[in-house]
């Protein structure tokens, strides 16, 4: 019989970048829900102050933070003013992207650039501050947020795309490298989900393929992605490092 306890996540702190709405909030929740303290990034000081809220009525200790990741210099400091609010980061969710429209023959290097630093670079550099910290007390779990465009290409999305499928290397490798100080990296893989930033597909052609691909036959909540975050920050997944779990309704195996 499995032991829940194993999923309890009380004396945690969990970092989540972009924590300020959409999937990141979503997991957020999930984390305080299981007995995390967690700490949220965001840009928008509005939906901050909105997210906090919302991890508050969970009855968890939270901060929000305004913080821009691909701002490199801000990383580090802000990493270590969680740290002194909360205690030691044990969970770092790198869920922090942007997403800018174009292929190879009209993306600008400019866009090309923003997309791998926000989505890829920040990714990077959080996660070695952050396994500094970790392996000093023998323990810690990363998580990084790639995509199902990690597996597939995406001819509309090319940086993003990219950004993606690097994530997932990068998993596997710090997964390898972070392994025997007790810190587990893994990759969570959302498909569609309903975020403010893919409302505007439901009306585009778009949305119809994506529900006819889909055996689910529908986009995922952002809270459906919290299981398994919650499951990977918890000692329930201390053999489980360098994977991929991947959340879309089946999108991608058809």
């Amino acid at each position: 019989m499995a032991d829940l306890k194993a999923f309890d996540l009380a004396g945690k702190v969990a970092l989540v970048t972009g924590g300020n709405g959409g999937i990141g909030l979503g997991i957020a929740k999930g984390l305080a829900e299981a007995g995390a303290k967690v700490a949220v990034w965001g840009r928008n000081e509005e939906k901050n102050a909105s997210a906090l809220a919302a991890l508050e009525e969970t009855g968890a200790e939270a901060i929000a933070m305004k913080v821009d990741v691909g701002e490199r210099e801000r990383l580090q400091p802000a990493l270590s003013e969680v740290e002194s609010a909360l205690g030691p980061v044990s969970i770092l969710v790198n869920n922090a992207a942007i997403g800018v429209f174009g292929g190879v023959l009209d993306l600008s290097e400019e866009d090309w650039d923003r997309v791998i630093e926000i989505d890829l670079t920040s990714c990077f550099l959080l996660s070695k501050y952050a396994a500094q910290s970790m392996t000093q007390r023998g323990a810690g779990k990363i998580i990084n947020l790639a995509s199902t465009y990690s597996l597939s290409g995406c001819s509309w999305a090319t940086s993003y795309s990219a950004a993606k499928g690097g994530i997932m290397q990068l998993t596997k490798s710090l997964a390898i490298e972070l392994a025997p100080h007790n810190i587990q990296v893994n990759a969570i893989l959302p498909g569609w989900i309903e975020t403010d930033l893919t409302g505007p597909i439901k009306e585009m052609p778009l949305y119809d393929e994506i529900l006819m691909r889909t055996p689910a036959g529908r986009f995922g909540t952002p809270e459906e992605c919290a299981g398994a975050a919650v499951f990977l920050s918890s000692d329930a997944s201390r053999f489980v490092t360098g994977t991929a779990l991947v959340v879309d309704g089946g999108y991608a195996i058809r």
